[in-house]
């Protein structure tokens, strides 16, 4: 199911790019961000690293050029860096397992930062959010009411 997410996740995104001009966040983040939507306090917490990689780099391009590839570069390697910090470091590691905290990926982050610096937060995260909620109503479509989780 989850390869079926990703796959529509590129199409709606790919949609509304040429449509509305506006990147869900990424090619694949629609998808991924669809097969978690049961999990929003996961959403949240990618969403929040999304948002601190892109203060970072909102900072350093006070001090540095940061465009293009390179900007894309940062974002992702910093998303990656402070996901995998939060999850094995940060506050994701000291909840108790009875519920699952996490963040969407690796390159989630990352991407969802880097389309945030390019089109601005609240375009992103409104793109974002809806071409997710259309993949998963897709999924339910396709596979017959089945909830994932």
């Amino acid at each position: 199911m989850f390869d079926v997410a990703i796959g529509l996740g590129v199409l709606i995104s790919l949609f509304f790019l040429e449509t509305f001009g506006a990147a869900a966040g990424g090619i694949v983040v629609a998808g991924y961000v669809a097969m978690y939507l049961h999990q929003p306090i996961t959403i949240l917490a990618t969403l929040s690293i999304s948002l601190i990689v892109f203060i970072i780099v909102k900072f350093l391009g006070k001090f540095m050029f940061i465009y293009g590839r390179r900007r894309m570069v940062i974002t992702v390697l910093l998303g990656f860096i402070i996901g995998w910090m939060a999850r094995h470091y940060g506050i994701f590691a000291n909840l108790s397992s009875d519920y699952s905290v996490n963040v969407i990926g690796f390159i989630i982050p990352g991407l969802i930062a880097n389309a945030m610096e390019k089109q601005g937060i609240v375009k992103t995260l409104s793109i974002m959010v809806v071409a997710a909620v259309i993949v998963r109503f897709l999924l339910i479509l396709i596979f017959g009411g089945e909830i994932i989780g």
